[in-house]
């Protein structure tokens, strides 16, 4: 079924969680933040789903937060719920207990690129792009990925992703740690449907339990990443001198 923006499929003890805004590269919005939030929570509490793959539609992985709803976040001009979505999102993928996989393909920036180091298992299509552009945006990470990329991918790799906001390829990106392996092209959402139904054919109960001793002490440190990044933020959008709501609009319009 398709609604609110996401693509949802079950089969197999497989959720397929498919981002479904291709004209938008599959930018994140509060609808598609809620939607894909409420996917994952009916996908914890579904005895039939025992795993779940994240996947984008169209010739994008997820490029992230939608600018134009983040600069009206930094102005002041977004609903109440506007920034809500986010934090919701991130608490499913944090507290998720089921495996989650992703078959990533074209780019993954922003969101895109942080929400892989919540996610168990990554295929990525050797077309494949990913980017962290927050030095760029004059922004702290988002989602723990100050926590997590360095976990994932060593101090140096992580330093240089966040710091430079240079591109990764899909080589590199599983050489950092964040995938697994490299896919032909147009061949990556097969295979890790594949490996999704593997793993659901197991007894669920003993593969819950092996993500929840692999997460148990990773969690903690999670969530106060979290609570680092969320105050950095703060700061920033609440001093005007480095609120960068006006570049962010700015950039949008060149």
């Amino acid at each position: 079924m398709t609604e609110h923006r996401v693509d949802v499929e079950d089969g197999e003890g497989v959720r397929l969680i498919a981002f479904d805004r291709p004209e938008v590269r599959n930018a994140f919005d509060v609808a598609m933040y809620q939607a894909v939030t409420t996917a994952l929570a009916e996908a914890s509490s579904n005895d039939s789903v025992n795993a779940v793959v994240l996947t984008g539609r169209g010739k994008a992985f997820t490029s992230g937060q939608d600018l134009r709803e983040m600069a009206a976040i930094a102005i002041g001009t977004a609903g109440p719920e506007a920034g809500k979505g986010f934090q919701q999102l991130l608490d499913s993928l944090q507290s998720f207990e089921k495996p989650l996989l992703a078959a990533v393909h074209g780019v993954g920036v922003g969101l895109g690129f942080t929400m892989l180091a919540h996610v168990d298992v990554v295929l990525v299509d050797e077309t494949a792009r990913l980017r962290c552009p927050f030095a760029e945006m004059g922004v702290p990470p988002e989602a723990a990925s100050s926590f997590l990329l360095p976990v994932r991918m060593g101090w140096q790799r992580a330093a240089s992703v966040l710091l430079l906001s240079e591109w990764i390829d899909a080589r590199q990106a599983v050489d950092s740690g964040i995938a697994l392996r490299v896919v032909p092209e147009g061949r990556v959402l097969d295979e890790t449907m594949a490996l999704a139904r593997r793993i659901a054919a197991f007894p669920p109960h003993g593969v819950r339990e092996i993500k929840r001793l692999m997460m148990e002490n990773l969690r903690p440190s999670i969530a106060a990443a979290r609570q680092r990044e969320e105050s950095a933020f703060a700061a920033l959008f609440a001093d005007p001198a480095t609120n960068p709501g006006l570049d962010l609009i700015s950039g949008l319009r060149d």
